[in-house]
Order: structure tokens, then C-alpha cells, then sequence
């Protein structure tokens, strides 16, 4: 019980922390480097106490350090660093915690004082800290992953909120000291009326989040076992993840009840495995007799592939934790339809209609349905609907260039997903070899992302994918004029196979004879894949287009030389066309305009080098990269006629605004959605609306003068705005951020200026 009590005591300490933003914005705890960079901001004659009590949403926090009557303690001269649990974090206790610390003054008391630090310790320095000493008397931890900063296992989320008489950093997760004496049997809080922990059955009963768990665990006649004395660890897969299960896989499973019974308990391992036992373990045994694979990435915990959401939900007879995919273990003998081959599976899944259509134009339905075995790259029917307009008729009026195709989709052999994994190419029954590649834990077979593995038929695999793979053939590659070196950047092009779109541009905009110039150049050099993700007539229209075209393929060059490496160490890059590329390391990867990822680096010609990327780059307010260019009225009528800012159109229409922003400008506004509205305090909206001044600062904070363009906002730290005060900018893994609310939807371009949506309200 006084664990309990303590993690209710500093859930209410968060409220303290929060409450400051305020007063000002709190700086969010760096993601790319752990040493932060804004400072620290004094509140004026404001105590940690005083700043939770004003902020609101710290109620639990204020109400636990009054009963524990360290108010006055903590109003003191001190100096105090709070680590401060957020009310969600209060909330996420289990029921009768709070009311139990409450009723328990000195566990209430200890849990509190576990997260005052003595002194005011800016996050500039925690981050140099391993540990350090709480008035409770015991140390927490401190340690710095992927940027992010942990006390124990709890994240800081928003540091430096400056009181009079020390610094609160806000936390996402009550902290609970160590206890005296270790007691592996967790004791429930005791209320008014003491009832039994539920057992994990209970539990998944009456979450709502697993019915069809519950329903498996039913018919499979194993709702007694996970009743019983245990200890288990269930790794409870949710409804959603079950409903993305191919269609018809639970049916199936329901009317074979061995096949369920091995399903379920592979998500069943014996004893009682807490969360921070789990991310010590590389695998662990199952009750179905096999070992599920653990590895933590990013933070992240993963079971085989299923990413683990919540944790530690405790039982009487063990633990749950939540899992977002339904775990499959490996047989002996694949688990399948009876006498399902790949074509049937194809035939019955329904997003593969395309592919079946042309499996039997090519008469390769037969050869499919036979022994095998077979391992098939399937691309689903959009993937076939993102080739260019005609492809697919064109193909099927050509059987032989089909039939080449499809069979470059098949690998002969069954090739599960872990052994894929292990491969960088593989030869196809076309001929010629795919590529295969892991980055960031997805695998691409060439550039195309395999999105579902290990679809078991009785003659092979399928393993969708999101892209049609084209084969490298003869007639498809072009060649260099016959004045262009082989050795250029134009000639490795024009060789390789993989560019047949970007070297017919190149030659249609004059281009191919200056890249095969002296140079040096660095290109970045779109495949046919990325071509063929462009809106569907983007490319015939670039052709009839030469200045936009050249406009668009001079985007592509960097004067210089500029290797991987280098390119690593950079934000922005000048290109020939004038306008800057953003660039950012990601995870190791060069990542250009934050969507476009470098996947083959290096190709070194004697002209300069080459660096492939998976989509077309787009200059800003190039004809290609704006598919509506002509603006469709002012910032007011874009916001009214959206349908998504209806909160933000009563907002401007009550403070007068409107013809403000339906002037000339040129105006940029950072527009919040109704959805960003809503996630305010209950009555902040209607108060604001009461007090047209203060609604005015809100809104005009919103506002910058001038047509920032996304492509100019990325290069900023800060912007005035209308209301006087500047907003911070700032990049992080990719995303724009205006203070702490992002950016989702940029460059929505009118007559009179430009709208970047945003998922939260700025507060001036």
C-alpha cells in the first residue's frame, strides 16, 4: 500500500510544475541533444506552491501536499527542484491509490518528498547527473536516452519552470521510493470496502479493450487457466490489433480451437515480468513451448513485432501488458487454410484484385497454384493504382512484358519474413535480382516497403508490399548520348536502370550534356519509383513544361562535391536552382525536405557524386510542387469554406478580425483546428469569447506579417508576430514545432498570404 500512496502523492506534484507555463513557456526537454538551450525564465514572487495552485490542473497534486501540510515547507526559502507528476499521471494510478495516500499521512509524506530535490537544478545540469539525493532521503536515478531525459522510469516532459524559491521539471510518471523491505506481493490499498485484486482475466473482462481476446480466451477453454494461481505475463494484443489480422484469420481460428490454443498462450509467459524486467530480456519462453524475441528501439518496446502501448496493468495472478499486434508463433508446420495456395490466398484477401486480374492475363495462375514453393512480393491493388496512368492496360495489353513483371515478384523457396531479413538480394524467377534492405525496422524490397509478412499458404509465402516492383531490363534502360563519358554523372544514370524517368527529363531539359560537364556536381537523384509517386500526370505535364521541368530537376543539384558524410553535418543546402533544400540527420540517414530519405549514397563519378532518394524533391512554389497554384480567396475564406476551423472563424468574427485578415496583407497564419480548440480547459473558449481583449492577444499571437512559406519556416528559431511577441520555431525528428504545437499542414496558400495548420492553440 505505501507504494500506491506514493504514486499518488507525485502525480499531485506535476500540478506544481505545469502551472508556471503560464507564465511562460516552459522549455520542452531537448530530443537532439541532451544540453538545452533556451534559459530559464524567473517567475516573480511565485512559489513551486504558489505556481500549482494558479495553473489548474493540479488539484490532486495541491490537494496531497496539503494534507501532507508541506505547503509551508515547500514555500520556504528552500531552494527546491520538484520533479512534478502531470494529473494524467495521478489518473493512470491504480483506483483507491489517491484515496488511500490520502488516509495515510507519512506514505503519502514519503512518496512526496521522493520528488523534491534539495536545491534550484536546472536542466542544464540533471542532464550531467546519474543520480540524485531527495528529501525522502533515498536517490533517484537520472539518465539521458535517444535525448530524452529520465528520472527512474519516468520522462521529464517540460523543464526550467522557475518559482521564487526553486525549479519544478514536469514528469510524466509518479516516482516511488524504494521501500524498506522488499514485498513481492503487492498489497491492494485498503478503502472502505477491501476488495481482492481482479485476476488478469477480470481485468482484460472488464478493460473493454479486448473483447475479442476475451471471446478467443473463451473458446479455447482458457479463461480457468488465466484465472488461476499463476503468476502470468500476457501480452494482450488489443481489438484493434486483432481486426487488422487479414479478413477471415479469427473466424478461422475460432472454428480450430488447437490452432487458437497456440495462438493465445504464445502471448503467455510464466511468472510475474514487470515492465522493467521486460526491457532487461532479449526473449522469453511461452506457455505455447516457444520464445517471443524482445529488443527496444527508440525507447520503444517490442515484442517480436508488436510495439508493447501499456504496461504493467497488475493482476492478483500476474501482469498484463498491452501489445498493438497479434503475435503469430512459428510452427513446424506453417500454420494454413487447408490446401490454401498463394493463389487462393490472393483470390480471397480482396485488396489483391489487380494483381489476380493479371496473374491470369499473364496464365500464371497454374504455375502459382503449384507445388512451389514460392515466396510472391505482393503489391496490393493501390500500389498498382500509384503507376502512372495506362501502365496497368498498357501491361496487360503486352502479356510478354507482364509476364516479366510478375515474375519479378516471385522468389522460388519459402522465405519467411526472419530470414528475409537476413538477405540483400534475392534472385527472382524474371531473372534478375531485388534488392533487400532493413532502415529503421522496416524492410524494402528495392524501394518498395514490404507492410505485411508471412502469409502462409500451402505452397509458399505472400509478403505484401506497397509499391510494383519493375525489373531492370534491356529495354528499359537508356543510354548515354554517344558524347557523354560513361563515367559522368549522366552516364552512371543512364546505365544504372533504376533512372530511366530522370534521364529522359534530364535529355528532354538539355540537362544531360551540363551534368556530364565538368562539374563537380552532387545530385540527388530520384528513381522510377519516386517519379511514379508523383500525382498521377505530374510528369506528362513537367515534359510539356520545360521551364518547370528544369526548375524542378536543378532542384535536384548542389554545386560541389558533397559526400554522405558531409551531407550529415548539414541543415540547409544551395542548389542550382537557387532555392535551399533542408537537410537532417535521421537516425544516420540524410533525410532531404523531411520526407525525401537518401537510399544509396556515394555513387561516385568522375564528375561529381550521386546520391539516390526515394521521392522527387519539389522547389517551393514550383508549378509541380503547388498541384492548386491558383490561391482560392483570402486567409478568411480558405478558414471559413474549410470546414475545420469553425471555432477559429467564430474567434476572429468576435474580435473584429476578420477584414483585418481579409486585407491585403500578406498575412501567415498559424491556424489551429477545431479539434486543437477543444483540447482546451472546459470553459476557456467561452471565456476568451467573454473577454474580447484578451481573445485579440490570442489570436494576433496566431499572426505574422509577410508569406512565410514552409520552405522559410524550417530555417527559423523565431517569428514576431501581429500580437508583439515572438514564436519559437524550432525542428525536431522532421516536425515543425511553433512553440509546442505542431505543424500538420503547411503551405495552404490564399490571395492575401499563406495558412499552416496546427494541432494546438498558441498561448501568448
Amino acid at each position: 500500500m505505501k507504494k500506491k500512496l506514493i504514486v499518488a502523492v507525485i502525480a499531485a506534484l506535476s500540478v506544481v510544475a505545469v502551472a508556471c507555463s503560464s507564465e511562460e513557456d516552459p522549455t520542452p526537454v531537448p530530443t537532439n541533444t541532451p544540453e538545452p538551450t533556451a534559459t530559464s525564465v524567473p517567475v516573480e514572487a511565485n512559489t513551486v506552491v504558489d505556481i500549482a495552485i494558479a495553473d489548474g490542473r493540479f488539484e490532486t497534486l495541491v490537494a496531497a501536499v496539503t494534507a501532507a501540510d508541506l505547503a509551508g515547507t515547500l514555500s520556504g526559502e528552500g531552494p527546491f527542484t520538484v520533479f512534478a507528476p502531470t494529473d494524467d499521471a495521478f489518473a493512470a494510478l491504480p483506483a483507491g491509490t489517491v484515496d488511500g495516500l490520502l488516509a495515510d499521512i507519512p506514505a503519502l509524506t514519503d512518496v512526496l518528498t521522493y520528488h523534491v530535490v534539495s536545491g534550484s537544478v536546472l536542466a542544464a545540469d540533471v542532464v550531467g547527473l546519474s543520480s540524485a539525493t531527495t528529501l525522502q532521503g533515498s536517490d533517484v536515478s537520472v539518465r539521458v536516452e535517444n535525448g530524452n531525459v529520465f528520472i527512474n522510469e519516468s520522462q521529464v516532459i517540460i523543464t526550467d519552470i522557475v518559482g521564487s524559491n526553486g525549479v519544478i521539471h514536469v514528469i510524466d510518471a509518479v516516482l516511488l521510493p524504494p521501500a524498506d523491505e522488499p514485498d513481492p506481493t503487492p498489497t491492494p490499498v485498503p478503502t472502505a470496502t477491501p476488495e481482492p485484486d481482479p485476476s488478469i482475466v477480470e481485468i482484460a473482462v472488464g478493460d473493454g479493450r479486448f473483447t475479442t481476446l476475451v471471446a478467443a480466451l473463451t473458446a479455447a477453454n482458457l479463461v480457468d487457466t488465466l484465472s488461476g494461481d499463476g503468476p502470468f505475463t500476457v501480452f494482450a494484443p488489443t481489438d484493434d490489433a486483432f481486426a487488422a489480422l487479414p479478413e477471415g484469420t479469427v473466424e478461422g481460428l475460432l472454428n480450430d480451437i488447437p490452432a487458437l490454443t497456440e495462438v493465445l498462450t504464445y502471448h503467455v509467459v510464466s511468472g510475474d515480468v514487470r515492465a522493467a524486467q521486460v526491457v532487461g530480456l532479449d526473449s522469453a519462453p511461452t506457455l505455447q513451448g516457444e520464445d517471443v524475441a524482445i529488443r527496444v528501439e527508440n525507447g520503444n518496446v517490442f515484442v517480436n513485432e508488436s510495439q508493447v502501448i501499456i504496461t504493467d496493468l497488475v493482476g492478483s495472478n500476474g501482469v498484463v501488458h498491452v501489445i498493438d499486434a497479434v503475435l503469430l508463433p512459428p510452427a513446424d508446420e506453417p500454420m494454413e487454410m487447408a490446401s490454401n495456395t498463394i493463389v487462393d490466398i490472393a483470390v480471397g484477401d480482396g485488396r489483391f484484385t489487380t494483381l489476380v486480374a493479371a496473374l491470369t492475363a499473364a496464365d500464371l495462375v497454374g504455375t502459382l497454384s503449384g507445388d512451389g514453393p514460392f515466396t510472391v512480393f505482393a503489391p496490393t491493388d493501390d500500389a498498382f493504382a500509384a503507376l502512372p496512368d495506362g501502365t496497368v492496360e498498357g501491361l496487360l495489353d503486352d502479356i510478354p512484358a507482364l509476364t516479366d513483371v510478375l515474375t519479378y515478384h516471385v522468389v522460388s523457396g519459402n522465405v519467411l519474413a526472419a530470414d528475409v531479413v537476413s538477405l540483400s538480394s534475392a534472385p527472382t524467377l524474371q531473372g534478375s535480382d531485388v534488392s533487400v534492405r532493413v532502415e529503421n525496422g522496416n524492410v524494402f524490397i528495392n524501394d518498395s516497403q514490404v507492410i505485411i509478412t508471412d502469409l502462409i499458404g500451402s505452397n509458399g509465402v505472400v509478403h505484401v508490399i506497397d509499391a510494383v516492383l519493375l525489373p531492370p531490363a534491356e529495354e528499359q534502360t537508356q543510354s548515354a548520348p554517344s558524347d557523354v563519358g560513361s563515367d559522368t554523372i549522366t552516364g552512371i544514370a543512364a546505365a544504372d536502370g533504376r533512372f530511366t524517368t530522370l534521364v529522359a527529363a534530364l535529355q528532354a531539359a538539355g540537362l544531360d550534356s551540363v551534368l556530364a560537364g565538368d562539374g563537380p556536381f552532387t545530385v540527388f537523384a530520384p528513381t522510377d519509383a519516386a517519379f511514379a509517386r508523383l500525382d498521377a500526370g505530374t510528369v506528362d505535364a513537367l515534359l510539356g513544361d520545360i521551364p518547370a521541368l528544369t526548375n524542378v530537376l536543378t532542384y535536384h543539384v548542389v554545386p560541389g562535391e558533397v559526400d554522405a558524410a558531409t551531407a550529415l553535418t548539414l541543415t540547409l543546402a544551395g542548389t542550382v536552382q537557387g532555392s535551399n533544400i533542408v537537410v537532417e540527420n535521421q537516425l544516420g540517414n540524410v533525410v532531404l525536405n523531411r520526407d525525401s530519405l537518401v537510399i544509396d549514397a556515394d555513387i561516385q563519378a568522375s564528375n561529381g557524386i550521386i546520391h539516390v532518394v526515394n521521392r522527387v524533391l519539389l522547389p517551393p512554389a514550383s508549378p509541380a510542387a503547388d498541384p492548386a497554384p491558383e490561391p482560392q480567396g483570402t486567409i478568411v475564406d480558405v478558414a471559413v469554406t474549410d470546414g475545420r476551423f469553425t471555432t477559429l472563424v467564430a474567434a476572429l468574427t468576435a474580435a473584429d478580425l476578420v477584414g483585418t485578415l481579409a486585407g491585403n496583407g500578406p498575412f501567415t497564419v498559424f491556424a489551429p483546428t477545431d479539434d486543437a480548440f477543444a483540447a482546451l480547459p472546459p470553459g476557456t473558449v467561452e471565456g476568451l469569447l467573454d473577454d474580447i481583449p484578451a481573445l485579440t492577444s490570442i489570436l494576433l499571437y496566431h499572426v505574422v506579417s509577410g508569406d512565410v512559406r514552409a520552405a522559410d519556416v524550417v530555417t527559423l528559431t523565431s517569428a514576431p508576430t501581429l500580437q508583439g511577441s515572438d514564436v519559437a520555431v524550432r525542428v525536431e525528428n522532421g516536425n515543425v514545432f511553433i512553440d509546442d504545437s505542431q505543424v500538420i499542414i503547411t503551405d495552404i496558400v490564399t490571395t492575401n498570404g499563406v495558412i499552416h495548420v496546427i494541432d494546438a492553440v498558441l498561448i501568448p
